[in-house]
């Protein structure tokens, strides 16, 4: 390579989220030079730091980059979406523009995938290295339990780990413990208990609901019931420590403090192109120096502000860990896409690849909000707000500096894993109950959420979607401009047969009958509302206003012979050098329930074929 006297690092990592945000320390750790980049900066508001505040940190102006997404093309339907914001003529998407990435104002939800996620790369790719097997010894890697000292203890005595959890890891997991102020709420303890109740009945016989019972807080982590697919009641185990926030940025920090002049983190540093040599090999990558250049950013000024050009060399590779939005739109303003989307913006094409942007999938969720007749008694005298300097902090404030309380968790209760119909193979459902009132994603929807203390929301999501019809394009050929992002929900994707549709539906039905021995406690539901009655209804009301939060699939692994994989099995970008992607958008097929998980594992799995790389290239 022509810049190799310039190189000052190995590798260059873009994005410091689920993905880059454990690569690039993985690499700087085995001895390499690395420098990570990040557009955002690394702000720590109380808004970060609370787990319970969450949905502030998604609105928090230090921390958010906001996306406005299509639902449908269709301007007709997309209208029926009361979320739907006129001015921006989309449906707010939150990310987060920050050290950390969405690591940084996600729920915490650590939860692995179904087996048969990891499974399905392994057989469109013949890599065995994706077993189901396999994979998991990147999570026990990653993972630093504290939700069962018990197993922890004979695990490190003995070996003996049959859930096989991590006890060592990174990123340290909790399980959230509300439990003491719960049995001090009558009203919320009877709603969980007859909930519970209602939904172990319609899951199983009598007899396994008994058994369930005495043992009805099920770990989905515990590799037992992964390997089975279980359903029934779960907690939802949080990346919290000592009652805080926890993700990359902390272990990118740790990794930078161990190893200053390896690992390397430039903030406020906007990628605009990959840079190449005549041969498609990747030898680093232009960025722009400044703050808030990104059109996402709510403090951009896109016309005003172009910052600082510099260009870094390497030695090694190039890895991109931008997302499922900004990966693909970084891809094709270095001239690697279809070649129809480049040629619409005047792109040179470097290398067309039609897959890129192409295969965009999510989750959808809708909520199920019903009115208490009086506030939670937890609640009492919570603003779920930090204190400003000078001011008295709230109860529950007080108690999160002890490391106690309900601001030490995400706000989900309790959570019920189930199949949507008998046919499925594995759960695809999981529906949590959370204190608040949640029904979607638009601008001050974390104001509302904690409104007067007196909502409960059961959030139903449904994993192992079939529509695979989402796309990313350019808007421009301007790195500052945010893309076009186009879910294309439903039968307006690839979903023609309406599995989907109806396994929302099933979810909306579970919980009504879950609730239904409750309405001493509710006055009434909100959201859908009780004039939505039947099954026909429901799928209107789904139709309208379902919403996703894992974007992913964008940059898909696939077998050799897909013309629209974008990736081999090793995350190298097909027809080029020294380029991978690491980060949701690899995924051909989005895993269940959440994604963070997924996104840490195979970062941990890229870390290692990367290092193999460079020790076969240095042999």
């Amino acid at each position: 390579m022509a810049q190799d006297n310039e190189a000052e690092f190995d590798y260059v990592v873009v994005g410091s989220g689920a993905g880059g945000g454990t690569v690039a320390p993985n690499l700087a750790k085995a001895g390499y030079r690395v420098l990570l980049l990040e557009a955002g900066g690394d702000d720590e508001p109380w808004n970060y730091q609370v787990p319970v505040f969450h949905p502030n940190a998604s609105e928090d102006e230090s921390l958010r980059w906001d996306f406005f997404v299509r639902h449908y093309a269709n301007d007709d339907q997309q209208k029926r979406d009361g979320k739907l914001s006129t001015e921006q003529n989309g449906v707010l998407y939150p990310r987060s523009g920050t050290l950390g990435g969405c690591t940084a104002h996600n729920a915490m939800i650590t939860v692995c995938p179904h087996n048969s996620d990891w499974e399905h790369i392994r057989h469109i790719t013949g890599d065995d290295s994706w077993s189901a097997d396999n994979m998991r010894s990147y999570f026990q890697r990653l993972e630093n339990n504290r939700s069962h000292p018990v197993q922890r203890f004979f695990a490190k005595l003995t070996g003996f780990n049959p859930g096989r959890f991590g006890f060592n890891g990174w990123l340290q997991t909790s399980m959230p413990r509300p439990g003491i102020d719960i049995l001090k709420d009558a009203a919320l303890l009877q709603l969980l208990k007859y909930s519970a109740v209602n939904a172990l009945k319609q899951i199983d016989t009598p007899l396994k609901v008994l058994k369930a019972g005495l043992n009805a807080l099920l770990d989905p982590n515990d590799w037992r019931q992964v390997k089975k697919s279980a359903q029934g009641l779960c907690y939802t185990p949080l990346a919290t420590k000592d009652g805080k926030r926890t993700g990359t940025r902390d272990f990118i920090r740790a990794i930078q403090s161990q190893y200053p002049d390896r690992l390397v983190v430039r903030t406020h540093a906007l990628v605009t192109e990959v840079l190449f040599d005549e041969n498609n090999t990747a030898i680093g990558v232009a960025y722009q120096e400044g703050k808030h250049l990104y059109a996402a950013d709510p403090r951009s000024k896109i016309a005003a502000n172009t910052g600082i050009l510099k260009k870094v060399f390497i030695k090694k590779e190039v890895i991109l860990c931008g997302g499922a939005f900004n990966t693909p739109q970084l891809l094709m303003l270095s001239g690697i896409g279809p070649a129809e989307e480049l040629a619409k913006h005047h792109i040179p094409v470097r290398l067309a690849l039609p897959g890129v942007g192409r295969n965009l999938q999510d989750r959808y969720e809708v909520g199920v909000v019903s009115e208490m007749h009086a506030p939670f008694s937890l609640l009492d005298g919570s603003t779920f707000k930090g204190p400003a300097p000078g001011e008295t902090p709230d109860p529950q404030f007080v108690d999160w500096l002890k490391g106690k309380g309900v601001y030490t968790t995400n706000g989900a209760v309790l959570a019920v894993v189930i199949k949507s119909s008998p046919d499925k193979t594995e759960p695809d459902l999981i529906i949590f109950g959370l204190a608040g009132k949640f029904y979607g994603y638009f601008p001050g929807y974390s104001d509302i959420i904690t409104e007067g203390h007196k909502h409960f929301t059961w959030a139903i999501l449904k994993a192992h979607t079939n529509n695979t019809g989402g796309r990313v394009t350019l808007n421009s050929s301007n790195p500052q401009d945010v893309p076009n992002i186009n879910f294309h929900y439903f039968d307006e994707g690839t979903d023609t047969k309406g599995e989907d549709l109806a396994a929302v539906v099933s979810g909306v039905e579970f919980v009504r009958r879950m609730t239904k021995q409750v309405d001493h406690l509710i006055k009434h539901e909100v959201v859908p509302g009780a004039h939505i009655d039947n099954r026909e209804k429901i799928a209107d009301f789904v139709r309208d206003n379902a919403w996703g939060h894992h974007a992913s699939c964008t940059c898909k692994i696939g077998a050799d012979n897909d013309t629209m994989a974008v990736l081999d099995s090793r995350f190298r970008v097909r027809g080029t050098k020294n380029l991978r992607v690491v980060d949701a958008s690899a995924f051909p097929k989005i895993p269940g329930f959440f994604i963070v998980s997924c996104v840490y594992m195979i970062g941990e799995k890229a870390a290692d074929v990367i290092l193999e790389d460079a020790k076969s290239h240095q042999s």
